[in-house]
């Protein structure tokens, strides 16, 4: 669905690119993500992959076609949410969804339905200008779903939103998935690309790092220990081996155990012993 191969981008007048030769591939119905700090080239390489910057170096084919080839029928397979709500302040909610829909030369989506998704409906008819920012980040979101596209980006779709509201983001997210849609993600969000993506892809300063599922990642770059917590104390033991060491079988038959977990490395734990930077780097 999406194949970049030796992809550069300088900005006019800059003296350092910006995206350094990075290549990658994304399949059907896959969600891939972009895991870096601010500034690290994930929204530049989107706005290329999207059309909004242009100049570029290397290839790139979104479903099986050379970008630079498509005309402005290329919105009509792609649906994008920008990380910073773009609308029209005086319009209702409605109206905004209903304006958008009308760019598109083929059937979209009842915008009420979306506003729906989100927890919106009620609001349907009140201007956007009386919305707080995490309203309008959920309209901002499902007006990238009103024709139906094929594949969808999103830059930090759960920016600015409570946990309620993330969650459920997450969730129309993997039900497009589901739905068998391609799906770009960018963010520094750890917590979202290992719910949400199949693969994710580390990049620092306009490079790829490494490109890895975060389950294989985290079997790779984790502890293969237990760590137990009971009444008395705590106490980490080997996985290898694990049921047949006699002091961890001491531990459950004769002690209340609190918790038991695995010493699992975390994307960003990952991340940081990958590049040597975190992710909160600006």
């Amino acid at each position: 669905m999406i194949d970049v191969s030796h992809l550069v981008y300088r900005y006019p007048g800059a003296e350092v690119p910006t995206i350094k030769d990075i290549s990658f591939s994304i399949g059907e119905g896959e969600i891939f993500g972009f895991l870096g700090p601010s500034g690290a080239g994930k929204s530049t390489t989107q706005k290329v992959l999207i059309r909004l910057l242009r100049g570029y170096e290397g290839n790139i084919k979104i479903l099986g076609k050379d970008l630079d080839q498509w005309k402005e029928d290329f919105y009509n397979h792609v649906g994008v949410g920008f990380e910073l709500p773009n609308h029209y302040s005086k319009l209702t909610a409605l109206e905004n969804l209903q304006l958008f829909a009308s760019f598109y030369d083929k059937p979209t989506q009842d915008p009420l339905e979306l506003l729906d998704w989100v927890g919106l409906a009620d609001d349907a008819k009140k201007p956007v200008s009386s919305f707080s920012k995490g309203m309008k980040m959920r309209l901002n979101f499902i007006r990238s779903f009103l024709h139906d596209p094929q594949i969808l980006f999103f830059d930090e779709p759960t920016s600015g939103l409570d946990p309620v509201n993330a969650r459920r983001m997450k969730k129309i997210i993997l039900d497009q998935k589901a739905a068998g849609k391609t799906i770009f993600v960018t963010t520094h969000a750890m917590l979202d690309a290992d719910e949400l993506c199949d693969r994710v892809g580390f990049i620092l300063e306009g490079k790829i790092a490494l490109i890895d599922s975060p389950k294989k990642l985290k079997l790779e770059y984790g502890r293969r220990f237990v760590r137990v917590e009971y009444t008395g104390g705590e106490a980490e033991f080997a996985l290898d081996g694990l049921g047949e060491n006699e002091q961890f079988l001491q531990i459950l038959q004769q002690q209340e155990v609190q918790t038991i977990h695995t010493e699992e490395a975390t994307l960003e734990d990952i991340f940081v012993r990958v590049t040597g930077q975190s992710l909160k780097s600006a």
